[in-house]
């Protein structure tokens, strides 16, 4: 004989509403112990009758069953939910980008790119940025090229020092060495007055003569 479904429905009659709450509910509860068991599971089970009546069955203590849901439940809100540190990181993460994007935006307009979305008003600000910054563009400009040419007219008046001064070497060495080739003995030279002195002595380098890249190439005079 075939064993027919039960529809899955509230029992109207009374009667027979209890007896199958009764029938039900103990074998609940065999299921119940015969998973914790087999599998070594922790369980507990609240049941309330209609009439209000508490049953219960814990595999061992319903306490600390009741605790341990407790706890794993409030873990999985923290999952949940991002921490304090970490919301503040999202937090400074956006306003950063949006800094960047608006920076970024200023840029493209400094630019003459994306004005369309501008009004007048907005357009009049813009070009007195821009005027305000093209003058300090130009005062700088003007500033280096000033201290540009100071630099090179300090340049030049050392140089032409240091062209004064290799001509006069060149002057002084040449007489020497003709004074030299007149009489190879002789090393001082005496005056009409009966005194004698030494031959003058090339004029001092310039202080800054080391710098400059100069050579001077000396020889016998050419003969006449």
């Amino acid at each position: 004989m075939v064993r027919q479904r039960i529809e899955i429905k509230k029992i109207d009659n009374l009667t027979a509403r209890q007896v199958t709450f009764s029938k039900r509910r103990k074998g609940l509860f065999k299921k119940a112990e015969e998973l914790s068991t087999l599998c070594d599971a922790e369980i507990a089970l609240i049941v309330f009758s209609s009439t209000g009546r508490l049953f219960d069955y814990s595999s061992s203590s319903m306490k600390q069953v009741i605790e341990r849901r407790d706890i794993q439940a409030e873990n999985l809100i923290q999952l949940n939910q991002p921490s304090l540190e970490l919301q503040l990181e999202n937090s400074t993460y956006a306003m950063s980008c949006k800094e960047v994007e608006e920076r970024t935006l200023e840029l493209r307009r400094l630019k003459g790119e994306e004005l369309h979305e501008l009004g007048i008003e907005e357009l009049r600000k813009l070009e007195k940025i821009l005027e305000g910054g093209t003058s300090r563009v130009l005062k700088t400009k003007d500033e280096m090229i000033e201290k540009e040419i100071s630099a090179l007219k300090r340049k030049e008046a050392r140089l032409v020092e240091v062209n004064q001064w290799l001509k006069q070497r060149m002057v002084s060495d040449v007489g020497q060495m003709h004074e030299q080739g007149q009489s190879s003995d002789q090393s001082i030279i005496t005056t009409n007055n009966g005194s004698s002195s030494s031959a003058a002595a090339p004029p001092h380098p310039p202080q800054d003569y080391d710098s400059y890249d100069t050579y001077l190439k000396l020889g016998l005079p050419f003969p006449r």
